[in-house]
This record gives structure tokens, sequence and C-alpha cells, in this order.
């Protein structure tokens, strides 16, 4: 497993592997292809957000966009592992990894009906916190109605010293 930050030379395999994604999420949020059968992307590179890519036996498995909103305060904008690489615990592996490199607060949301997302993400979480996590639900101006998980390390650090 290699995790590699999108570049402008990278970036082509990235919007190829997120129009995947968008596919996947179409009938959730209702989005179609455009005439050119292209999806729009809902989170954009550039500015506060950086997108990685996973790749496995050199090939790209996956990849996630990761926006810093404040200094040490990061959510995960988008998340997505090919469908072949997937159950075999590459994609936990890949986050996990990002989680660690970055440190800081986190927050993840999973729209209304990705029930399969959720609980990916619960196990992740948990797993990664042991459990020392928040969920609420909430509605989001841009997403509606979203479960939502955030942690911090700092949080995790003091669970460990207790």
């Amino acid at each position: 497993m290699q995790i590699i930050k999108v570049t402008q030379e990278r970036l082509v395999i990235y919007h190829n592997l997120a129009q995947a994604y968008e596919a996947e999420f179409s009938k959730i949020m209702q989005k179609k292809p455009d005439a050119a059968g292209r999806f729009p992307l809902d989170t954009e590179l550039g500015g506060d957000v950086t997108g990685y890519l996973l790749y496995h036996e050199g090939v790209p498995a996956g990849l996630t966009a990761i926006a810093q909103e404040a200094v040490g305060h990061f959510e995960v904008c988008d998340f997505y592992i090919v469908p072949y690489f997937r159950q075999n615990q590459l994609g936990k592996q890949f986050i996990q990894q990002i989680f660690a490199s970055l440190q800081g607060a986190w927050e993840i949301k999973q729209v209304a009906g990705a029930d399969h997302a959720v609980r990916f993400w619960r196990e992740v979480i948990g797993d990664y916190t042991q459990q020392n996590y928040r969920e609420d639900q909430y509605q989001d101006p841009k997403w509606g109605w979203v479960t939502r998980q955030q942690f911090s390390h700092e949080s995790l650090l003091k669970t460990d010293e207790a």
C-alpha cells in the first residue's frame, strides 16, 4: 500500500477515480451525468482541500479529499475505494494512516441513505479511537441530513494517559 498526495501530474488519475465515486453515489444524491457522461465533482481539490491517492501493488485503488478547515481541524470530504479492492481492510488502513499523519481534530459525514458508509465509518473510527468519538445527526446546509462522527487526537492522548 502506498499513499501519494495528488499533484498536477496525478490529477487525471484522481479525477478518473472521482468519476467512479460520483457514479456510486448518483442515486442517493439524485445526480446524473452531463451530456459528455461526466459527473460534476462535489469536492474540488485546491485551496484548503488536499487529495490523496491509494495505490495497491502499483494500481490506483482509492482516493480521499481532506479539507483543512482550520489549523489542526480536518474533514474527510470524499473517500472512495475501487470495489475490486474492498473487503480486505485497504480502505481502513488508508484512512487510518491519513488520520495518524495529519493528527488534529476530525469530522466525517455521511449523507442520508448511505447506510454502507455509516457502517464503514463507525467501524473505522471506532477501531482507531477505541470508541472514543462523538456521533450525531443533523441537517447540513450542503448535504441535507447527515450522520457525523467527530474525534480529536488530543482527546485520544488524554485517554491514553488516564
